[in-house]
């Protein structure tokens, strides 16, 4: 496949979109802190990420169990001028803003700035109510 078809393709799904968005936010970012800021499984965030590093559009590194993704450096002007386009959107779509603030929060939990937590940490650490808002869960004294 044409590889500038492949790069507008990667964006035709809107978990992509979101993916990115957070990418572009955030900087470097682990799969799992991905998957609870997106609330999607693994394997949907895994796969996601995937298509969008076959176009190009991301760069990954492992460090240790940890798969870290991050916006490619190596892009293309035009490249990077529809991921700036995710900027315009970021107001008038809720599920970033959502996105963004879930993110915010889990990368909070960072220790010396890489991640500790695994997949599913901010819903062990926080109650994530309905409404998106959180709630630090109380340890039960022994």
């Amino acid at each position: 496949m044409d590889r500038d078809a492949e790069v507008f393709q990667s964006l035709a799904e809107p978990t992509r979109l979101r993916l990115l968005n957070i990418l572009r936010q955030a900087g470097e970012v682990c799969v799992c802190e991905l998957v609870d800021a997106l609330q999607l499984p693994q394997y949907n965030v895994s796969r996601h990420l995937h298509v969008l590093a076959q176009a190009g559009l991301l760069e990954d590194r492992r460090c240790g169990k940890w798969i870290y993704y991050r916006i490619a450096k190596d892009l293309k002007p035009y490249q990077r001028a529809v991921l700036r386009a995710l900027d315009e959107l970021r107001e008038e779509r809720e599920d970033f803003q959502q996105d963004e603030a879930r993110a915010s929060r889990r990368l909070k939990l960072r220790r010396d700035g890489a991640c500790c937590l695994g997949l599913g940490g901010l819903r062990r650490l926080l109650k994530i109510r309905e409404d998106g808002k959180a709630e630090e869960v109380q340890k039960s004294k022994s």
